[in-house]
């Protein structure tokens, strides 16, 4: 199963995709260049950066090609050749960016991401950072039949519903569960604090809620613990402790990994399903769960004293849970 392609027309995407080499895996453009977001102009939407991501099977091969069509988009790394860029593009979030780049008389920045490091992400959110951009609408310009991808991809996005679910009340609106898979990806993110536009994640979904359905109501429709009204454009969840047991252990291994950190104490060897079920009978399960993906408790300390202040009264709700737990 592949994502769905949207329908506009990506002729200007596949003229950019033209300067590059054509063996990738997966090439999507996404952000504010290619869907209108709240408070920006039609003006505006045409003459931002386009940004692009490019995943390849053999990162070395593609960069020493790409070298030679378009050495001027890189940096000094230039001058070490394609093994340097592959070996640099591993670190961190697993993707080398070109930015800056005019093109088509337009600007754009690339990334350029491993197939299997972009799998890996989709399916156990080792970042989040590619595998959060394919959680919102982006525009599929070039798919390969690598069917291990497929089942990511598709798997990332039932990944984010669940993680959604976990964090909503039993009943909510369509919208309010895409503002919640919108922000994953955004938890904890330094640029939401300071920086960047605290309502980014409002901006992003209220203009583009037809382009999320798209995205998300096969999976909805298809989900058991779900009813989704979808006349109505409401949906509700099952909030029992067996419900929330279930998608705790489907969400993916970091997060699992993250939110058992979070509240089983140093020392203590215990079963990772022994101590979802606890959360999951936890009345602010949805709290740990939101605390385990953000991973950010130091991120608030640069936070008002308002923030600091509501940070030390869940930090000692988490203790509590802990001692509920181990006692």
């Amino acid at each position: 199963m592949a994502l769905p392609v949207l329908s506009s027309s990506a002729v200007k995407f596949r003229r950019v995709l033209a300067h590059f080499p054509q063996e990738l895996s997966l090439a999507f453009a996404y952000g504010s260049g290619v869907f209108r977001q709240a408070g920006a102009s039609a003006e505006q939407g045409e003459t931002n950066m386009l940004d692009f991501v490019f995943a390849v099977d053999d990162a070395v091969t593609w960069h020493m090609t790409n070298l030679s069509k378009n050495r001027s988009h890189y940096s000094f790394l230039k001058f070490f050749g394609p093994k340097k860029i592959s070996t640099v593009q591993r670190y961190g979030a697993g993707i080398y960016y070109n930015t800056l780049v005019p093109c088509n008389d337009r600007m754009i920045k690339y990334g350029v991401i491993s197939t299997d490091a972009l799998i890996e992400d989709l399916f156990h959110w080792k970042t989040l950072y590619v595998a959060g951009r394919l959680q919102k609408p982006v525009k599929i310009l070039a798919q390969n039949e690598n069917s291990r991808l497929q089942a990511a991809l598709v798997s990332n996005l039932k990944s984010a519903v669940t993680a959604a679910f976990l964090m909503l009340p039993e009943s909510f609106s369509e919208e309010d569960l895409y503002m919640q898979i919108a922000g994953l990806s955004y938890s904890g993110d330094f640029r939401m604090i300071i920086g960047e536009d605290k309502s980014k994640v409002q901006n992003i979904v209220k203009p583009n809620v037809t382009h999320f359905q798209k995205l998300y109501s096969t999976i909805l429709q298809d989900c058991p613990q779900v009813v989704y009204k979808h006349h109505l454009g409401r949906l509700e969840i099952d909030k029992s402790p067996e419900g929330q047991f279930t998608q705790l252990m489907a969400l993916p291994k970091t997060l699992q990994q993250k939110i058992t950190a979070l509240v089983n104490p140093p020392g203590k060897n215990r079963d990772v399903e022994e101590i979802l079920l606890q959360v999951a009978h936890d009345p602010d399960c949805g709290f740990v769960v939101h605390q385990g993906r953000s991973g950010a408790v130091s991120i608030y300390c640069i936070c008002s004293p308002i923030s600091e202040g509501w940070l030390k009264e869940k930090g000692e709700k988490i203790q509590e849970i802990n001692r509920e737990m181990h006692s």
